[in-house]
């Protein structure tokens, strides 16, 4: 039998709003891994933010912060840093901006200014802590991703002076900062070479605008039924929403459980 894996991304997925793992969640990942079949995260968050996660789900392979670190069956496989020179300049754009940004590593999470509204709202929005405060992190470790933390329309001046980056926003006032064509598409295909699973048994549930270049280059992409529009649009499936045992039926229905 050809084997498979599941990809799962967390928020509005994995995740409801309150940031609660529905119990048919569960139970769908647990049959899963009954059956044999890999399953796997696939995340903008970093890994320090979803330990309790990969506890819960007795899960330990991952595709995390947008597909810039990639980590299977507790070992890593892939990492690809941002450039120290970008983060500088967008480090000095941000700060004469009166805006901020912090800085994801592998296992940590800094942000360059203290209690900034725009940071507490951002992360209280995902039961997260205000991040430690530090200007010299990302010249001191690897960083994957920056988070930006401004209003919608000051995003743009962003997207025109650093056009060798791609901007995603998740909040209201939080965007994902990645080198251009970096995503979790790349990221699942890293772990897909190292497996020797084919794309065709690549299956992937996903809401978010981070998980459309995922949505499309698996074998089968499946959007919540809370997903954004552009999500629903790019999947090969639409399943219930997160609120209504998304994730157990949709795998019900492609048959892969009964």
């Amino acid at each position: 039998m050809n084997e498979k894996i599941v990809f799962f991304d967390i928020d509005g997925t994995l995740l409801t709003e309150e940031k609660v793992l529905p119990e048919s969640t569960k139970k769908a990942v647990r049959m899963l891994q009954e059956k044999g079949i890999y399953t796997a995260i696939a995340t903008g968050r970093s890994p320090q933010m979803f330990e309790w996660i990969l506890e819960e789900l007795h899960i330990d392979s991952y595709v995390s912060i947008n597909g810039q670190y990639v980590v299977f069956e507790g070992k890593e496989i892939y990492s690809n840093p941002m450039d120290l020179s970008l983060l500088n300049d967008l480090t000095s754009m941000v700060e004469s901006n009166g805006h901020a940004i912090a800085y994801c590593h592998d296992h940590h999470i800094t942000v360059n200014e203290e209690n900034h509204p725009l940071v507490l709202s951002s992360y209280n929005s995902l039961k997260i802590n205000y991040p430690p405060v530090s200007r010299e992190f990302y010249k001191q470790t690897s960083v994957f991703q920056g988070h930006l933390f401004c209003q919608p329309q000051e995003e743009e001046t962003y997207i025109q002076r650093f056009p060798e980056c791609s901007f995603i926003r998740w909040h209201e006032h939080a965007i994902d900062i990645l080198p251009k064509g970096c995503s979790k598409a790349i990221g699942i295909g890293k772990m897909l070479d190292v497996i020797g699973i084919s794309n065709e048994n690549c299956y992937a549930f996903g809401d978010g605008l981070n998980d459309l270049e995922m949505l499309t280059s698996v074998g089968i992409g499946i959007a919540m039924g809370n997903a954004v529009p552009e999500a629903k649009a790019a999947a090969d499936l639409i399943t219930t929403s997160c609120y209504e045992d998304g994730i157990f039926n949709g795998l019900k229905e492609l048959g892969i459980l009964v």
